[in-house]
């Protein structure tokens, strides 16, 4: 009796030891990461979301959801910060997914967010919780850079005074300033600029504003809109009396971009006589098939690098695999979210021997001449892309058409 007892103790202990050994080498048990992405997946955003959601799962299936020679197992959980009711990204929606991600301990990386405002909500939580996030779509200057916003930013998004925030795209301060040299090529002398009010809205109408004042371009007038009104008309016959060459919108589809741009053209304002332009927030189907593609017709966008179609190396290499694997276009920013998940991985590769939030988060920051489909690049101290190509997009047909690169 006493000998089987030993027996039996000694082989639970060996069990025990096994098990240990599993977790430590990579045995039967592994570590498991988290990666959420937080975007708006319902409303008019859905179609440009849906080909980020299905570029972040192409890289994770390349990947075979694993790192770490397999002993990581990664998973993919897809949020929604948006909500039917307002067809948009939502505060509360936003600040509910944060908060679930902060509060699940294998959540190590937050891809997200698509909206610059949705950012304000999340990245003070995810702050405190020490999980890094890698935004495939951002541009709002005030987002990472001083100077470049409102009083007290970026600080006011960092309570614990370090740098959780990344984004693979370039900032509004240069997309601004690049619209208002582009409307210079265009020959315009006389605009009229509208925002949405949101944070990336009025934010890059204020730099567009200020570049297009220093090349001489006359500003006839300036207006804040409400997204939600039925029409513009009567903002559109004032605008009309103003006699300009051009109308800048600085705000997103779902502002109601479509709606600005039929009321445009029923007050006479048509594309050979009133150009409109406005950034990669109208850069999208979407928008087309808000307005109507008869009025959209002639409506220039720009965009924080190149259009998918046009990129190069490895990023042509992944257009054309995206095209095989889903039989469709990708839309602007899918590549985007393709090399967000792409430096998630590569960070948490470089994590293995101590896979935390912590680790992962300083890794991310630490890119640097990355050669990823976006072609060599790195974030700088504060979270931004060394990228800095901007491009030129005009409506013709009834699609989106690259026209040229801009400086």
């Amino acid at each position: 009796m006493k000998r089987f007892l030993s027996f039996s103790l000694v082989l639970t202990m060996i069990m025990v030891i096994l098990a240990a050994c599993g977790t430590q080498t990579g045995g039967t048990t592994k570590t498991t990461v988290t990666i959420v992405s937080s975007l708006p997946r319902t409303g008019s955003s859905k179609g440009q979301t849906d080909t980020i959601v299905n570029a972040i799962k192409m890289r994770l299936e390349e990947a075979k959801y694993t790192a770490c020679d397999g002993n990581v197992e990664i998973k993919y959980e897809d949020l929604d910060d948006a909500t039917a009711a307002k067809g948009a990204w939502d505060e509360a929606k936003e600040a509910e997914n944060a908060n679930a991600a902060a509060s699940n301990k294998d959540v190590m990386v937050y891809i997200g967010t698509f909206n610059s405002g949705a950012a304000k909500i999340s990245i003070p939580i995810l702050n405190n919780a020490g999980i890094v996030m890698i935004s495939p779509a951002n541009t709002y200057p005030g987002l990472t850079k001083d100077g470049k916003g409102a009083e007290g930013e970026p600080a006011v998004y960092y309570p614990k005074g370090t740098r959780n925030y990344t984004r693979v795209v370039p900032a509004d301060d240069l997309q601004g300033a690049a619209a208002g040299n582009w409307a210079k090529e265009l020959g315009v002398t006389n605009v009229y600029i509208l925002d949405d009010t949101e944070l990336y809205g009025k934010g890059i109408a204020d730099v567009f504003a200020a570049t297009a004042e220093k090349n001489g371009i006359k500003i006839a007038g300036r207006d804040s809109i409400d997204a939600k009104a039925s029409d513009y008309k009567a903002l559109m016959s004032k605008i009309a009396a103003t006699n300009p060459d051009m109308i800048y919108f600085g705000g997103i589809t779902q502002s109601n971009a479509g709606q600005l741009v039929k009321d445009m053209r029923a007050a006479g304002m048509t594309a050979d006589k009133v150009k409109f332009m406005g950034p990669d927030g109208i850069f999208e189907q979407a928008f087309i098939d808000a307005a109507g593609a008869d009025n959209a017709e002639g409506v220039y966008a720009t965009f924080g690098g190149v259009p998918p179609a046009k990129l190069e190396g490895k990023g042509a290499e992944w257009y054309n695999a995206y095209k095989a694997k889903f039989n469709a276009e990708p839309e602007a920013y899918a590549v985007y979210g393709y090399e967000s998940t792409n430096v998630a991985l590569a960070a948490i590769n470089q994590s293995c021997a101590s896979i935390n939030r912590e680790t992962i988060l300083k890794n991310v920051f630490a890119t640097k001449d990355f050669d990823g489909v976006l072609g060599k690049w790195g974030f700088d101290a504060s979270g931004d892309t060394t990228l800095t190509q901007m491009s030129g997009q005009q409506i013709k047909g009834g699609a989106f058409e690259f026209v040229q690169v801009l400086k």
